[in-house]
């Protein structure tokens, strides 16, 4: 049962603003860059790096991960403490602490420091999940359900991203335009209690498709982390996103019309776009996912519970109402969750 959320952001820049001031020279003034940033759907991102005031494309990786090491520990801690203030709950009860990041590494890691900036008890069970993408909040969404059902204890999922780190040297590849004028950075928890009113976690269902791999990678690099990402990617993924959400639905007795919330990673404007023709969907099923993609970017394995906890302060889903969360990456890897508002 998902009993609160929290969100720690570094600081706001606008989308115009990093276009005009970096970007429109990074990519050596380029009608093509120009558009594809215009057509982004995004407003502004958040990062802990803004490329106007430092440039961090000639980095090396491993000064990247030492500022991931500076930046990440306080956004997290920021984020699991407004999460379980939201659940009311104190450090003492968390069982388990799950951590979630693509974008930085180290040992001792992020659980560790988070567990002790926190206070969390010396017995704390921890999972660190790494390098899965966009999608990882779902699987490690369905590992911590599973270990509160088992245990009956509360448990922390957090999802720390900072992409802005992994900014590359100047480009004409399409696919680096892409990935600059899409990501921004974000920390979000999860605290999952039992018994608790909220969000229960029903069910859980992923297909990958390995024929399609090549066309979303993420390669860490001397100069940090570089996307790979494929025009075909919706396309890609409109082919079995149907099919999954049916069997999905359909072993929990249900069909696509009993789902009155829609939590969409907005992994950028073509594929909301592609998932609402694809499930037949109105134009304002996905608004929760479209705000947070204006908002904040895409903030990887962050983004979906930036959209549960923006649909959920809509107040449009009420008590017994279902949830679809629907989020995609590296694989390429399709996942879906069914959730249930509870009172």
């Amino acid at each position: 049962m998902i009993a609160g959320l929290g969100s720690a952001l570094p600081d706001a820049v606008e989308q115009q603003v990093l276009w005009e001031d970096f970007f429109q020279q990074h990519f050596r003034g380029s009608r093509v860059a120009r558009q594809v940033f215009a057509a982004a759907g995004v407003r502004r991102r958040h990062t802990v790096a803004n490329p106007i005031k430092e440039d961090l494309s000639g980095w090396s990786t491993a000064a990247r991960m030492r500022r991931f090491d500076e930046e990440a520990p306080r956004l997290g801690h920021q984020a699991v403490a407004a999460a379980l203030a939201d659940a009311g709950i104190g450090a003492e009860d968390v069982g388990l602490l799950t951590v979630v990041s693509c974008t930085g590494y180290g040992t001792p890691g992020l659980d560790v420091k988070i567990a002790e900036s926190l206070g969390l008890r010396p017995d704390l069970q921890r999972l660190f999940v790494g390098h899965m993408g966009c999608y990882a909040a779902l699987p490690a969404l369905g590992g911590v359900a599973d270990f509160v059902a088992a245990h009956g204890q509360a448990a922390v999922l957090l999802c720390v991203e900072l992409t802005s780190l992994h900014i590359q040297p100047a480009t004409n590849d399409p696919q680096q335009v892409v990935s600059h004028a899409l990501f921004g950075d974000a920390a979000v928890a999860a605290v999952l209690q039992p018994g608790a009113a909220g969000l229960a976690v029903v069910d859980l269902a992923a297909f990958t498709d390995t024929s399609s791999s090549a066309h979303m990678t993420w390669d860490i690099t001397d100069l940090g982390f570089r996307m790979g990402l494929s025009p075909r990617v919706p396309d890609l993924l409109a082919r079995d996103l149907g099919a999954v959400l049916d069997d999905l639905l359909a072993r929990n007795a249900m069909q696509r019309a009993d789902i009155r919330g829609w939590a969409v990673h907005p992994g950028g404007p073509r594929i909301l776009d592609t998932v609402e023709h694809t499930l037949d969907l109105p134009p304002t099923a996905l608004q929760a996912s479209r705000t947070v993609l204006a908002e904040h970017g895409n903030c990887s394995s962050a983004t979906l519970l930036l959209v549960i906890e923006e649909l959920l302060a809509r107040r449009e889903v009420d008590a017994g109402d279902h949830v679809v969360a629907l989020a995609f990456g590296p694989g390429l890897t399709l996942y879906a969750a069914l959730l249930r508002v509870t009172g």
